[in-house]
């Protein structure tokens, strides 16, 4: 009897010690896949700090130059003498035409601007797509709504005027002193001095 007694007590404490050994082991994977996720987390952050870091200490002509659908627009600044400029302290917000807005030009007219006699006038072309100021998108779309009529009036950089206003499907147009309507189609390319939007059709000034 006292064998069958201590033999049972035996037993018990061997459950009780497996018992505890597997709370352990589950309470060590647990921390374990909670430290993971942590560090997932952890890495995850530090890469998108450091992208936005280096996306930040970018000029705006190098934004440009990093920007695949804007190297008509970069090929124009650079015969201009233009980048420069816009690698200057600012704030510019620019309206930049992307490669397809350049492609509905006639050719001549391209190539004629490109052109070093006619160095000035492509300048000109291009300034009127610069606005002084650092103006994102959510600002830009503020000062439309909150403008009387709901179109706000752009000061370009040579003193040009363009009016920006809201559309349908809440994209932001921008008639030029011609009356020719861009659509902003991308937005907020930042860069350490002012911001990139992209648009589909070149401004032009009377």
């Amino acid at each position: 009897m006292k064998k069958s007694i201590i033999a049972i007590g035996v037993l018990c404490i061997l459950l009780v010690a497996c018992k505890d050994n597997k709370t352990t082991d589950n309470a060590n994977e647990t921390k374990t896949e909670v430290d993971s996720t942590s560090t997932a987390i952890q890495n995850s952050t530090t890469e998108e700090n450091d992208k936005t870091e280096k996306e930040v200490t970018l000029d705006l002509a190098e934004v440009a130059m990093n920007t695949e659908n804007l190297s008509s627009f970069v090929d124009a600044i650079e015969k201009a003498g233009m980048v420069v400029k816009i690698k200057g302290e600012g704030p510019f917000t620019i309206f930049a035409p992307t490669n397809e807005a350049f492609s509905k030009l006639p050719k001549e007219t391209l190539e004629n601007l490109k052109k070093p006699v006619n160095a000035e006038k492509l300048e000109a072309a291009l300034s009127y797509h610069i606005i002084p100021g650092n103006v994102d998108a959510k600002k830009l779309k503020d000062l439309i709504n909150n403008s009387e009529n709901k179109k706000y009036e752009l000061i370009t950089a040579n003193d040009g005027k363009i009016e920006a206003s809201i559309n349908s499907d809440k994209k932001v147009v921008l008639t030029d002193s011609k009356g020719s309507q861009a659509t902003v189609v991308e937005v907020d390319k930042k860069g350490k001095n002012g911001v990139i939007h992209s648009i589909n059709t070149v401004l032009m000034r009377k």
